[in-house]
């Protein structure tokens, strides 16, 4: 589930707090972590080699929606090689990756299950979303 189709609903603004006259809505909190300011901050991680890509997130419309700490970048792309997605540039995100996976999980009272979105292609999606998996 896309972070950016749920808070673009009637109910929340881009920065992740509920827009006036809107109630909290319990479903969120499946896929949206409170901070103590009340805004929604998706439960989610985001990770590209290319450092290029999650900075277009952190300077984007939808900044002040994710949380600093789940997105992930690489010191370079994985030039859409499956080799270099798994072994360059997969082994040097690797353990940071489980590290946020494990906060992220922990973090939830009753988690069930994961919802994983990736690429097939390009390096990063194909090459280090199978050592992920692995």
């Amino acid at each position: 589930m896309s972070a950016r189709l749920v808070s673009r609903s009637e109910t929340r603004a881009p920065d992740g707090s509920l827009k006036d006259g809107s109630s909290k809505d319990e479903g969120l909190a499946t896929f949206f972590s409170t901070t103590s300011s009340g805004k929604y901050v998706p439960r989610s991680l985001y990770i590209d080699s290319e450092p290029g890509v999650i900075e277009e997130v952190r300077k984007g419309t939808y900044k002040d929606l994710f949380d600093p700490e789940t997105l992930v970048a690489g010191k370079e792309s994985a030039s859409k090689n499956y080799a270099r997605g798994y072994h360059a540039v997969g082994k040097e995100l690797i353990d940071s990756v489980m590290d946020k996976i494990r906060r992220l999980a922990e973090a939830c009272s009753y988690p069930r299950g994961f919802i994983v979105f990736r690429s097939s292609g390009g390096g990063t999606g194909s090459g280090f979303g199978a050592r992920l998996f692995t």
